[in-house]
């Protein structure tokens, strides 16, 4: 399911445990029974003329007698790169486009393991010895071509 609207982005907020992006909607476009039913569904948004994509939780929609206030909180996974283009927008009227993603509530929020590193003073970072490089990779894809000549 896909609804796009025309909304105000009003703000994007992030502290210690989520991000929170809010949109305010006016008009005809607040009354589209779609975001009623993508309400407590992992969506991805995207933003007229932005590349980038945001995967989201659509927290809630709130509607009193000036506007409809959407409130998405954004996967814990995305990058700065990601998201850079698309908070620039922050503030201005956009036209707002919400897609259903195929990710579940339980997936949206499953911690993933990442790789453990240490940031030394000079800035570079540095993985644990023991972790697969993509060397060792190369190394396992070699491997099998050979076990299947």
């Amino acid at each position: 399911m896909q609804v796009t609207v025309k909304a105000h982005f009003n703000k994007q907020t992030k502290d210690s445990k989520k991000e929170l992006v809010q949109f305010y909607v006016k008009g005809e476009d607040e009354k589209k029974q779609e975001l009623n039913q993508l309400t407590r569904e992992v969506v991805e948004l995207e933003i007229e003329g932005v590349d980038q994509k945001l995967t989201c939780e659509f927290s809630k929609s709130a509607k009193d007698s000036k506007k409809t206030v959407l409130e998405f909180i954004v996967k814990g996974d995305t990058s700065s790169d990601q998201s850079y283009n698309f908070y620039r927008r922050a503030g201005s009227d956009v036209t707002l486009h919400i897609v259903e993603s195929q990710m579940s509530i339980d997936e949206f929020y499953e911690e993933h393991e990442g790789v453990e590193y240490t940031v030394d003073k000079d800035g570079t970072a540095s993985v644990v010895t023991d972790q697969m490089s993509l060397d060792d990779v190369s190394n396992e894809d070699e491997l099998s071509n050979d076990e299947l000549e």
